[in-house]
């Protein structure tokens, strides 16, 4: 069946009608007014419009087609050492301002008096997104998730199961404090995910492919879901004839784009300045030191345009930025959300971000990666007599205290004489970060980049990891061979 491209077109018109300012700027001002009034050192308000819609296919039958608005704002205010947060869904100038009385520290620590603020010109960011995914009927949807079902089904008989997911979802908010700050953004992002399960002498094996972007319905082309779907269903089949992982320390070359996960986990949340403020962090101190190897330059970056990180300000209005965080080895700096940044007398790095606006903002990475280094990715692998070729890497988890971590690896093959060779059975990655940094021995220059949800402290935000194809000359593998 031939998917016409028909199915993707449509207009921005309902992101146009985002573009109105959520909240007067008058109502805006006064309820700052009356923060700061109450003897806050600090105010912020936060409002947001949320639509977001998801559909999915399991066996050629929709297992869900949702959607959802959330409309609100969050109040919050320091005074001293303490913040206070409150949210509410009233927009109204009268819940807002309930918000901000109801803020625990301005209730316990008001001090009177009056203390105006003035707000700069609204700095104003439209989507950029071509397609707004409301304006796209739910039969297109459907189609496309029929068409990868149909491609990926259509890769071999061992294919028996076959679930294709898709979600987007169109932000509007606004973010105005008392140092003037008056921005607004739309933010538009849509994924879409393959998922295969096939059958064989081995048992059952699965193969994954998402895509996503920080982009509208165009993204979603007829060639790159079909493209996903065969590679979703090549995976698993591959695994079929997979053999158990060896165990012990052995050199890994991470093909580009998922090992960027690793390095996101293993060190991107130990540089983030909540935990180097509470010394919780094994970089805690170290600008200026070498940490890792020469061949390492490890950047974070809101301003990668269409990249599932992306953000032309983050949620606390401050611009996206491109971050230095290693450079050649040497720790440059951490990531800087407005808070911690105050209390070092410093600019915010453009990296405060929050799940909703019934959730504080917090240090987070937007798009973490390793720039690319200048060798061969296929000499690379030519110069590894033995290791493993990990091409698709899972969940993991960090301890940033230590630094020490485990990783999923769910496409792996063995490198036997220097060609990738046998597939092997899904394994663990297991080291210590510093360490890890300091073992990178050789980068190519095939960068690429893989979205993800990073979770911390309950909230989850859209993140993108990056890297060249490279290797670690020692990792430990946790196999089940003998």
């Amino acid at each position: 069946m031939a998917l016409r491209r028909s199915v993707l077109t449509g207009d921005a018109g309902s992101l146009k009608s985002m573009s109105d300012t959520l909240v007067a700027r008058d109502v805006v001002q006064r309820v700052l007014n009356e923060s700061m009034g109450r003897g806050a050192d600090f105010a912020e308000v936060f409002v947001e419009d949320r639509a977001n819609a998801s559909a999915s296919l399991d066996q050629r039958r929709i297992q869900e087609l949702s959607s959802a608005r959330s409309r609100g704002a969050g109040v919050r205010v320091v005074v001293g050492e303490t913040t206070g947060f409150a949210h509410t869904a009233d927009l109204s100038e009268s819940g807002l301002l309930a918000a901000a009385h109801a803020a625990p520290a301005v209730a316990r620590e008001g001090r009177g008096g009056v203390r105006e603020v003035r707000l700069d010109d609204l700095r104003d960011y439209p989507s950029r997104a071509q397609v707004a995914p409301s304006s796209v009927e739910k039969a297109a949807k459907i189609a496309l998730m029929m068409r990868a079902d149909e491609v990926a089904r259509s890769s071999a008989d061992a294919i028996s199961q076959v679930q294709v997911g898709m979600s987007d979802s169109t932000r509007r908010f606004l973010v105005a404090n008392s140092e003037g700050v008056f921005a607004a953004d739309d933010q538009v992002r849509t994924r879409f995910a393959v998922s295969c399960v096939a059958n064989g002498d081995g048992g059952m094996q699965t193969g994954y492919r998402p895509l996503a972007a920080t982009r509208g319905f165009e993204f979603l082309t007829p060639e790159s879901i079909e493209e996903a779907a065969r590679e979703a269903a090549q995976q698993a089949i591959t695994k079929l004839s997979a053999r158990p992982a060896p165990s012990g320390d052995l050199p890994v070359v991470l093909a580009g784009g998922s090992g960027g996960i690793l390095f996101h986990e293993a060190c991107g949340h130990g540089l983030e300045a909540d935990a180097i403020m509470k010394q919780a962090s094994v970089y805690a101190g170290k600008v200026g030191e070498l940490v890792a190897s020469p061949l390492v330059t490890l950047v974070d970056d809101g301003t990668m345009t269409g990249e599932w990180g992306y953000l032309a300000i983050d949620d606390e209005g401050r611009p996206g930025a491109r971050n230095v965080l290693i450079e050649n080895g040497v720790l440059t700096d951490y990531m800087w959300d407005y808070l911690r940044a105050r209390k070092q007398g410093r600019q915010s790095s453009g990296n405060g971000r929050r799940q909703s606006y019934a959730h504080l903002p917090m240090v987070r990475m937007t798009n973490t990666y390793l720039m690319a280094g200048d060798a061969d990715a296929e000499e690379i692998v030519a110069q590894t007599p033995r290791g493993v070729y990990v091409a698709q890497l899972g969940g993991g988890q960090v301890n940033t205290a230590t630094g020490d971590f485990v990783f999923g690896a769910t496409a792996a093959f063995m490198i036997e004489n220097g060609r990738i060779t046998t597939p092997l059975r899904d394994c663990n990655l297991i080291g210590n970060g510093p360490e890890i940094l300091k073992r990178v021995d050789a980068v190519a220059t095939d960068f690429s980049t893989t979205p993800g949800t990073c979770g911390k402290d309950g909230q989850q935000v859209a993140v993108g990891c990056g890297q060249a194809t490279m290797r670690l000359s020692g990792i430990t593998i946790g196999g089940t061979a003998s």
